[in-house]
């Protein structure tokens, strides 16, 4: 069963041009495009399916800066003042809220890298607590259980998966932008070697920059522009319970493997971390070599798959004609089934973790695929061999969180300004290979 997604009214037919075509609208992609039209540009966001419908409403919905990537640190702190500037410049609601984060565990190792990265936090100006074991179990005194330690953040908070793409869509209408629901892009037009148009199954939108934002199809789109992008998918699954009567802390809470999240309707979205399937694909067992030192290091985390990934198509290796249906409209939205198995342990640590979940109902359980990169993060920054198409993917399921901040970066790009709002160096996708970066695709 999918999540619970916010529907929108968009246009059916889009425009014969604009400054700049965002191909994606998941909440990469409506960030971008309304952080462009509040410049004043003529934007026109193209999404095959559904506005936020993939992994932007099955994540966690975590808005954090808690050990975070270093890369991605200033990021996440950029994001977390964006989602809240958000809700007051537009009036539309996302659920964001600073909650606080609640990390608890048994764990010495744990424990002792949480502290690390604590310790990393204060050089960058984030606020974090460490807590001794008489504070950890005073703060999850829901639990029930005493603890060895752990950490609370206060300033990191929750949005809304189901709400905050969709608000975002909205309020960029409202800026004049069109947003285009049921409408793939297919490929790039070219002039002189640099981007002149975005062809969609509706036609061509003559532009003069692109931003690619596709998520979990990003690679398989490059790969038809001759565009080398290593990005492998692995299929997370989670559920959702009822609202209980004794309500729980508005932390969320991390403890034993498993993390409770309160939704903005009151029900608790339940996942365990790391825990995936990894389905192998074309695609997969092309980079799988690249892609062999993060598996290594989660060998634990990662269970093999089936071949759902295969069916859905979008780590497809084939290359496809412009003037017919792609995969993309054959699959408008990526709806992998969940692993039972995993949602039926999810459940039994979440209530071992939280007694008072024993009476919750299972209200829904999904699936969905993360696009991931060989280091984890994301690949944001325009293709050299390609003037004017801006690659923004492999988020490696932290893209919900830094959504603002990456939609105010790649603007940034896109509009030319001359202070972005953090260093894109660390982003540029051409460090996963700079010698086959802008080089035709081995096909």
């Amino acid at each position: 069963m999918s999540p619970p997604l916010q529907h929108i009214n968009t246009s059916p037919k889009p425009p014969a041009s604009a400054d700049v075509v965002v191909i994606g609208g998941g909440i990469i992609g409506v960030f971008t495009a309304y952080y462009l039209a509040k410049r004043g540009m003529s934007v026109a966001l193209v999404e095959k399916g559904r506005i936020g419908a993939e992994q932007s409403s099955r994540n966690w919905g975590w808005c954090r800066q808690q050990n975070r990537d270093a890369r991605e640190l200033p990021l996440a702190t950029k994001s977390l003042d964006l989602w809240e500037r958000f809700a007051a410049e537009s009036g539309e609601d996302t659920g964001f809220h600073r909650c606080g984060l609640l990390y608890l565990s048994n764990d010495e190792a744990e424990l002792s890298r949480w502290a690390s990265w604590g310790d990393f936090a204060k050089t960058a100006g984030v606020t974090t607590h460490t807590l001794s074991s008489r504070e950890a179990a005073q703060r999850g005194q829901a639990t029930g259980r005493a603890w060895k330690g752990g950490v609370f953040s206060p300033s990191d908070g929750t949005a809304d998966p189901g709400k905050a793409a969709p608000a975002v869509a909205a309020a960029l209408i409202k800026l004049g932008a069109s947003v285009h629901q049921n409408c793939a892009a297919r490929g790039i037009e070219t002039e002189g070697g640099r981007v002149s148009g975005v062809i969609t199954e509706a036609g061509v939108i003559k532009t003069r920059t692109a931003v690619l934002a596709g998520g979990a199809w990003a690679s398989s789109f490059c790969r038809q522009l001759g565009i080398r992008f290593p990005q492998a998918s692995i299929r997370q699954s989670i559920l959702s319970v009822s609202s209980v009567e004794q309500r729980l802390p508005d932390a969320v809470v991390f403890g034993g493997g498993v993390s409770a999240t309160r939704r903005s309707d009151g029900r608790y979205a339940l996942a365990i971390s790391g825990r995936a399937r990894v389905d192998v694909t074309p695609q997969f067992m092309r980079f799988a070599p690249q892609f062999v030192p993060m598996f290594a290091k989660r060998w634990r985390s990662l269970l093999p798959g089936g071949l759902q990934g295969m069916r859905s198509g979008h780590e497809t290796l084939a290359r496809w004609r412009l003037d017919a249906p792609t995969p993309m409209e054959r699959m408008r939205i990526l709806d992998p089934k969940p692993c039972m198995r995993t949602i039926r342990e999810t459940h039994r640590r979440a209530v071992e973790l939280l007694p008072q979940l024993r009476d919750a109902k299972i209200t829904h359980a999904w699936a969905g695929f993360v696009d991931s990169t060989p280091d984890g993060v994301p690949g944001i920054g325009e293709v050299p061999s390609m003037p004017g198409f801006i690659l923004a993917a492999g988020f490696s399921g932290h893209g919900f969180g830094i959504g603002p901040g990456a939609g105010h970066l790649i603007a940034d790009i896109a509009s030319g300004a001359a202070e972005p709002i953090v260093d894109p160096v660390p982003y540029r996708p051409s460090r996963f290979s700079d010698s086959a970066w802008g080089k035709v695709a081995d096909f």
